[in-house]
């Protein structure tokens, strides 16, 4: 049979031959001078079969379904728009503890203990006991946590979020943004800017005086500045600005942070503060970053608690963790181990150096930012060697895994469709793609901070994890012709 030749078999013309499967099933017929086209194709639910013939009972399910269009028309319907900018205490009183009896600390990602915390998110416990006066030590602080002092909760379970380490103590200021037509609120601590942060567990006299300048003098001015915008900063049409210059509004906010600082430059110039303030906003790149995080943060919680709704509305890592939430499946995380990120290192670091995927920030990823909007931002696909072409096909791909496309933020390098927006915990699993994201790296070991920059993604073990727990509705009607049944 090896003597074979497609010509043979097929006559004078070339063959067209679409292999599935592993790729040596396109080798052989492609070295007999066949032209093979290799599909992108892996069995559904990694060919577990119980779970693909769950996955079978929920696609195209007309419950499914409509829970899906009810609860992406929510997430679209948010309109983000900051507000004020209040201290923690404040704005989320369970950290008071003169009115919760307790001293409490937010963090990123899903549950976790102090026991298991990784260094970088350790490091930020240490500065936030430090900056709150629970401690006047490192060595006091670390003392205080593991006699069980301090209580700790995800910033998910207040309408948080926080970068990296993401803890959050009672005086840090919080910047508030709403959606007009509910009055539904989210909030962020606001972004240090580069360099040593505490966010990425560094430590040291310089980033504790950076903190207590930020809630001394540099929330004061934004507070004072927002007076002077009563409508706020509506924050959907900075993102929608910022892609079409060049940022996916996760790792590199460069265009939107200008684009802010542009709305506030002229109230902030009449604060007291404001030339100083001014000068550090123009020199911190990130600084939309919690900005977007907030915004994607109100968005996606406007869509959770909708029975039967396989949208993912929560996407977060802890360092040791990696979590999601699924709107039909009410406040349940569903976690795998956290991954490991491909990056480009800071000069003296490496790999080995690297602490596992870390950050409340993949909430833009939920939000069809980030990853999901690389092709607006090519140019991060340079930390890890990557090409323009890889960045197109990775928000090509997260589409697949995706119920519909943002209509306000609309990507110019693929003619202007919207982000694929709504992650589909079904679509994961039939196809095998999982969500990518765009990240920064930081030093496992706690006081370092960052060390570069790159991208990871998803376990695909959170997303088996919820199709495992997710019900079937009852009644099995597939969605028939023409749409979803009233």
């Amino acid at each position: 049979m090896s003597t074979v030749t497609v010509e043979a078999l097929l006559g004078a013309a070339p063959a067209h031959i679409a292999a599935v499967g592993v790729p040596d099933f396109a080798e052989v017929p492609r070295t007999a001078g066949a032209d093979v086209t290799a599909l992108d194709w892996r069995p559904p639910a990694s060919g577990d079969p119980e779970l693909a013939w769950k996955l079978a009972q929920l696609t195209a399910h007309a419950r499914v379904e409509a829970a899906n269009a009810e609860a992406v028309s929510r997430l679209l319907a948010v309109r983000p728009v900051w507000r004020d900018v209040l201290p923690a205490r404040e704005a989320l009183p369970v950290l008071d503890d003169r009115v919760s009896g307790r001293r409490l600390l937010l963090h990123a990602g899903p549950p976790i203990t102090w026991e298991r915390m990784c260094g970088p998110m350790r490091a930020g416990v240490i500065g936030a006991a430090l900056l709150e006066g629970w401690a006047d030590t490192p060595e006091a602080a670390e003392r205080l946590a593991d006699s069980g002092a301090i209580d700790f909760e995800p910033c998910h379970h207040h309408d948080a979020v926080g970068p990296m380490g993401g803890i959050t103590s009672p005086s840090m200021p919080l910047l508030v943004v709403e959606d007009p037509a509910t009055g539904r609120r989210s909030y962020s601590n606001l972004n240090e800017g580069a360099g040593r942060c505490l966010r990425y567990g560094a430590l040291g006299d310089d980033v504790m005086d950076r903190l207590r300048w930020m809630g001394g003098t540099l929330a004061p001015a934004l507070r004072e500045a927002l007076k002077a915008l009563p409508d706020g900063v509506d924050l959907r049409t900075v993102t929608a600005q910022a892609l079409q210059m060049g940022d996916e509004c996760h790792s590199r906010n460069t265009a939107a942070s200008m684009l802010l600082l542009r709305e506030l430059a002229a109230p902030l110039s009449r604060t007291a503060d404001g030339p100083e303030v001014i000068d550090f906003l123009a020199d911190n790149h990130y600084w939309f970053l919690n900005f977007s995080m907030a915004a994607a943060k109100l968005a996606t919680s406007a869509a959770a608690g909708v029975p039967d709704s396989t949208l993912v509305t929560a996407f977060a890592r802890n360092g040791v963790e990696v979590g999601i939430r699924v709107g039909g499946l009410g406040d349940a995380w569903f976690t795998a181990p956290a991954t490991h990120i491909r990056g480009m290192y800071f000069a003296g670091y490496g790999p080995d150096d690297a602490n596992p995927d870390i950050g409340d920030s993949a909430i833009a990823e939920t939000y069809g930012l980030g990853g999901f909007a690389l092709a607006a931002a090519p140019a991060i696909t340079g930390f890890v060697g990557g090409t323009v072409e890889e960045a197109l096909r990775i928000t090509r791909d997260m589409a697949r895994i995706t119920l519909t496309r943002h209509e306000a933020y609309r990507l110019p390098m693929l003619g202007g469709i919207g982000a694929p927006v709504g992650i589909d915990v079904r679509a994961v699993l039939d196809t095998g793609i999982v969500p990518i994201v765009t990240t920064g790296i930081s030093h496992r070991e706690p006081g370092i901070g960052q060390i570069g920059a790159g991208l990871t993604h998803a376990p695909l073990e959170c997303f088996r994890k919820a199709l495992e727990a997710f019900p079937v509705p009852a009644g099995e009607e597939l969605v028939p012709a023409g749409g979803v049944p009233a």
